[in-house]
């Protein structure tokens, strides 16, 4: 079973940073791609950013090209997906999700599509005011 943990949510005033963490714990190994994913109530899950293996392709969101970056931390059978976002805007409110693929269907151009990810975390709140 692969459990995906996230934290560093919280609330930042505008042109703030936050870093956001998700520890994925069992069957590591197995992972082709994960990914981060915001919601907020009302709208679709929107996709934010994606990392492979070994982090050979990274992918981003319109919205956050540039701000945003995504990036893997792997020690034994523990791996840790990070977000770092800076210049935070009102609009990046949301909750944030951390998402794992351990079939390889997030590759390529459905790095974005929430069915493409089986395992999801339970969510780390973002709020930015102004």
């Amino acid at each position: 079973q692969v459990h995906l943990v996230e934290s560093g949510g919280g609330s930042v005033q505008v042109g703030g940073s936050l870093r956001l963490s998700c520890v994925v714990s069992g069957y590591a190994d197995s992972v082709y791609w994960m990914a981060w994913f915001r919601q907020v109530p009302g709208k679709e899950r929107e996709g934010v950013a994606a990392i492979s293996y070994l982090a050979a392709y990274t992918y981003y969101g319109d919205s956050v090209k540039g701000r945003f970056t995504v990036s893997q931390d792997k020690e034994q059978n523990r791996l840790t997906l990070y977000l770092q976002m800076t210049s935070l805007q009102p609009e990046d409110t949301a909750m944030y999700y951390c998402a794992a693929d351990l079939s390889g269907f997030a590759a390529g151009f459905n790095w974005h599509i929430d069915a493409s990810y089986t395992y999801w975390g339970q969510g780390t709140q973002v709020t930015v005011s102004s």
